[in-house]
């Protein structure tokens, strides 16, 4: 029997701090989507990937890690709170193994690596809405992510209404709820 819990691909930073408010906050959004029934998917090491990771897992939600061993060999594996942990050989395949897999995508503040998935994500939902395809929700937290939405919306042309841009995780998971909840609906 295939699991077909919806997963939410979170991508952030693994420079994150257990003592830093992001930490806390990631954290949080991991336990809010497990408790809302969603399995949890990023990047699988520490940072704001294990804080979410142990706020989903400690809500009893299925965690996956997409890792890439030959590329961070120095990380020394997947955080403690997954369930599962595939690995992938390069940056792309694994930015591709997470938003392929996932029903819905939140950016968290973040640094180069965030910018990239957050960027691979839009643009398969850009691809999806231009080929008449469903797009899968996608969210961006903070300021920084607002400003370089609008900016390549305004300067490339790309359609910034495929990424709603909210100011906290708990706006975050309010809506994305709302969402995906509907969409629940119209599959029974």
């Amino acid at each position: 029997m295939v699991d077909r819990t919806p997963i939410v691909a979170v991508f952030g930073s693994s420079q994150t701090r257990d003592s830093e408010p992001g930490y806390a906050e990631a954290t949080r959004l991991g336990h809010r989507l497990g408790e809302m029934g969603f399995a949890v998917a990023n990047g699988g090491y520490g940072g704001t990937m294990e804080a979410v990771s142990a706020g989903a897992r400690a809500a009893g939600a299925r965690v996956l890690g997409v890792t890439a061993p030959s590329l961070f060999p120095m990380r020394g594996g997947g955080n403690p709170h997954l369930t599962e942990e595939t690995h992938a050989e390069t940056l792309g395949e694994r930015i591709a193994t997470l938003v392929n897999m996932a029903d819905a995508t939140i950016a968290l503040p973040g640094s180069l690596g965030t910018a990239a998935e957050l960027i691979v994500a839009w643009n398969d939902n850009f691809v999806a809405s231009r080929a008449g395809g469903r797009h899968r929700p996608q969210f961006a937290v903070g300021p920084a992510w607002q400003e370089l939405v609008e900016l390549l919306g305004a300067r490339v042309d790309a359609d910034s209404s495929l990424v709603e841009c909210v100011a906290d995780v708990d706006q975050a998971a309010d809506r994305l709820g709302v969402i995906l909840s509907g969409r629940r609906e119209m599959r029974a």
